[in-house]
């Protein structure tokens, strides 16, 4: 079984973490099982009604007992046909409900997670766990509830009748069992493993599918859709080839269930004609048995199915409950500090790297004191540390080695959403929700007047084309802020991130897409109208920085000069490059040097 794969005590967690998620739907799943066993019963019985109703009714040529046994099958059919309603029902809603439990519980636990997280499981991977697995486990929860528990149920219940009618030929059926659970065994041992292969697979193919799609203006902008349907066309037939593979070998279920069924009819027939003529046996016995027989037929078909379920499912179930159980990285401590005294930002020998990554530090021996209120400028090349950097601020990841301070205060002695709503990061690719620009500026503050985001938008230099605009304020934002240019989002973002009144706020590159005009009004606003508030300016352009306090020169996660803009360009060779190369091309700079070592920031 696929559980081999697995220890016990892991099959044992994954079981418990599953079956919590029943949680208000345990009297739905009990319920199930009896209007079940209640309908498999009454279905048992009538082909026994039916053989008195041959014996005694027809055969005998008596009317009042074809009336009397035809009266109880009706009845009994009725019933049967209420409990199944019953069943369906309730099975319906343990199953559906479950499956909410699933996504509500894995969605939270999802809300928690730091980024390393995230990158541990991939975006992709996460959303095929919250769809796909869990519609697995939705229908494999049904199958359990009613059709695991009609199949043995019902196979039993026959047998038992037929050892009533019959013993001698009911020994047929369990030779015949007996062999067919040997022969799904060695079946379904085999393709376990392929299930899994099968599942990961789903995560390739959808995180092909999400790149593609958030990406398609670039694909079609560089007309390299022939590309992209190469890339998913062989995602696809990989995990086609997986499917069939697996698929192949459960698809002989059925023909060898077949193959050892009808040899039992077969064989019924041959030593039931021969107890007929001898008198060990009536005809509507005989016929009872033919109907018992295909019971058992249904039911080994069920349990066939069942198995195949079942099988998926555990891959399912083993990923779904690894998210739900997953204890992420960075948590509240006890005892967290709820307020932020400051701004002031301590880098105490700070050394960091990725988990899963190269092994070497994005950022290495950063020693940094920087006062509340200071405007703090930050350059260097790609993979130089500076979204690192910002990432430990807010402990979006924890350090390595060291320690970072804000408020004088470790970053892990506070109480996340606290220190994050003091630390207000804006994203060069910062994203805008579906709703109004009201409604997106209110995630800072979701109390906040109008009068209070328009003097956010005004610091933030976008009142001005939000006043433009047709329903001004009320302006619905398309899904990612399609309908907004990239420099006016960046500016609402900033917006966003003001209403939090923080005491420390990152400008991560965050007006790159804004002009120089545009960016120096920002600036100045920011100084002018909030100049208690410590100001991180991370940059590509000079210009962004060079008024600020002090600028940190990062170079392959390192220190390389910290100081004011005149200071720097006597002492900081890199940053005598930079401001070489972008007052002779009047670009931005990346990277002076083409042999410095790339390290992910």
């Amino acid at each position: 079984m696929y559980f081999c794969a697995y220890t016990s005590s892991e099959f044992v967690k994954m079981l418990k973490t599953l079956l919590k998620q029943v949680k208000q739907y345990k009297t739905a799943s009990l319920l199930t099982p009896v209007f079940i066993m209640l309908e498999v019963v009454l279905d048992v019985l009538i082909p026994y009604v039916t053989a008195k109703l041959i014996d005694n009714g027809i055969s005998a040529g008596h009317m009042p007992s074809v009336y009397k046994y035809g009266l109880i099958m009706l009845v009994m059919a009725f019933l049967s046909m209420m409990a199944a309603i019953m069943a369906g029902r309730y099975a319906s809603y343990a199953s559906s409900g479950f499956a909410c439990n699933l996504r509500d519980a894995m969605y939270k636990n999802i809300q928690r997670f730091a980024f390393s997280d995230i990158d541990k499981y991939s975006t992709s991977g996460l959303v095929t766990r919250m769809t796909t697995d869990v519609t697995n486990l939705q229908n494999a929860y049904q199958q359990i509830i009613r059709t695991s528990v009609r199949a043995p149920f019902n196979l039993l219940s026959s047998i038992v009748m037929c050892f009533v009618i019959s013993p001698q030929l009911s020994l047929i059926f369990i030779v015949a069992s007996v062999v067919l659970g040997v022969i799904l065994a060695l079946i379904i041992s085999k393709v376990s493993k392929m299930f899994a292969l099968v599942f990961k697979q789903y995560d390739v193919l959808n995180g092909v599918v999400q790149e593609n799609v958030s990406g398609i203006r670039v694909v079609k902008a560089f007309v390299r859709e022939d590309f992209e349907n190469s890339k998913f066309w062989n995602a696809a037939k990989r995990l086609y080839d997986l499917n069939v593979k697996a698929e192949s070998l459960m698809a002989l279920n059925r023909p060898l269930m077949n193959m050892v069924v009808y040899g039992c009819i077969i064989a019924i027939s041959w030593f039931g004609a021969q107890f007929i003529v001898a008198g060990d046996l009536t005809t509507g016995q005989l016929t009872s048995l033919f109907t018992y027989v295909m019971t058992i037929l249904m039911s080994l078909m069920m349990l066939s199915m069942i198995f195949v379920t079942i099988t998926q499912s555990l891959a399912s179930g083993q990923r779904v409950a690894q998210v739900i159980n997953e204890i992420p990285d960075i948590v509240n401590p006890d005892d967290a500090i709820t307020e932020v005294p400051d701004g002031s930002i301590d880098f105490n020998h700070v050394f960091f790297a990725y988990k899963g990554g190269s092994g070497e530090y994005a950022l290495n021996n950063i020693d940094l004191h920087i006062a509340s209120g200071e405007s703090i400028g930050v350059i260097g090349g790609t993979g130089s540390g500076k979204s690192s950097l910002i990432n430990l601020m807010s402990r979006l990841y924890d350090a390595s080695k060291g320690e970072v301070l804000v408020g004088g205060n470790n970053v892990n002695t506070y109480d996340l959403e606290s220190l994050r709503n003091h630390v207000s990061v804006v994203l060069q690719k910062n994203v805008l929700f579906s709703g109004t620009i009201l409604d997106n500026l209110r995630w800072g503050d979701e109390n906040a007047t109008l009068e209070q985001c328009r003097e956010a938008c005004r610091v933030a230099c976008a009142d001005e084309f939000i006043s433009e605009m047709p329903d001004g304020y009320e302006t619905r934002i398309e899904q990612g802020g399609a309908n907004v240019s990239g420099g006016q989002k960046q500016r609402l973002c900033i917006a966003r991130a003001l209403l939090k009144k923080p005491k420390i706020m990152v400008l991560d590159d965050s007006t790159s897409a804004c002009d120089n005009t545009t960016d120096a009004r920002i600036r100045a606003a920011l100084r002018a109208n909030l100049p208690e508030m410590t100001k991180i300016i991370i940059a590509q352009r000079i210009s962004s920085i060079k008024d600020c306090d002090r600028i940190l020169v990062l170079d392959n996660g390192k220190m390389m000069g910290f100081d004011s803009h005149d200071n720097l360009l006597k002492s900081c060779k890199i940053y005598q490059e930079i401001c070489a190369i972008q007052e002779e091309s009047g670009g931005d700079f990346d990277k002076p040097q083409d042999n410095r070592k790339e390290v992910r920031s």
